[in-house]
């Protein structure tokens, strides 16, 4: 009876514990500078995609709100050391209105990613990665499902369609599943992390690998909350 009640203790020590050695990485990524004009994607070219838009279809490669916070920047932790499984869910991309969607997504190494054709035309997939292998192939209007993995890590690359040369999406590869993209608020969350001190790293595509934004941050119970600044600097006169 006195070894069950212990054991009994020690598995709710274990999980409180284990709740209390994991927490939440929140934030809010934000843009200072002038705001690039909106470019009008020209779609007429293929009649299927002008006719799945009604109003006027913009470039995805820098949004903003009205208070400037950015989309579409990709949140992750450098150096971690996971030792859990990699997730089954697949990842999904979807070609959908001659667009890419989601425009930027994180993946595990080795986890599925399903690219699926909404479209009814032909989509050509072409995979621009540098570490992995890349792949190449076309997706005609009948065949609606293709299933592809990575098998390195890599920082984000993007894969195109060379049919629609204006179609674009950004995929970064993690050995872990702490990673996030920001919202059309700017706003992020990561869970689950063990506690500890990682290195953050914050990336959008205009600004690139070259100008991408760090920070070290402190994990413990509940929410630890890091925001970012995009600053585009003044052009020397």
């Amino acid at each position: 009876m006195r070894f069950s009640k212990l054991m009994s203790v020690l598995v709710v020590a274990g999980l409180m514990l284990s709740t209390v050695a994991a927490g939440t990485l929140k934030g809010n990524v934000n843009y200072q500078g002038k705001t690039p004009k909106k470019k009008t994607l020209k779609m007429n070219a293929d009649p299927v995609c002008g006719s799945s838009h009604k109003g006027k279809v913009f470039n995805e490669s820098f949004i903003v709100d009205e208070k400037n916070n950015l989309a579409n920047v990709m949140v992750w932790l450098k150096d971690v050391k996971y030792t859990g499984t990699v997730t089954e869910t697949p990842a999904v991309i979807d070609q959908k209105g001659c667009l890419y969607t989601p425009h930027v997504q994180g993946i595990m190494k080795g986890q599925e990613l399903l690219i699926k054709n909404s479209d009814a035309t032909l989509h050509n997939i072409h995979s621009m990665a540098k570490t992995n292998k890349q792949f190449n192939f076309a997706m005609p209007k009948v065949v609606k499902e293709k299933k592809v993995s990575f098998a390195e890590t890599e920082d984000p690359f993007y894969i195109k369609c060379d049919v629609h040369p204006w179609m674009k999406a950004w995929v970064g590869v993690f050995d872990h599943p702490y990673f996030a993209v920001t919202d059309a608020n700017g706003n992020f969350s990561i869970e689950g992390i063990p506690a500890g001190t990682y290195d953050v790293i914050a990336w959008q595509e205009k600004f690139k690998m070259k100008k991408h934004l760090t920070a070290s941050v402190t994990i413990g119970e509940g929410e630890t909350v890091n925001n970012f600044t995009f600053i585009r600097e003044s052009k020397k006169k």
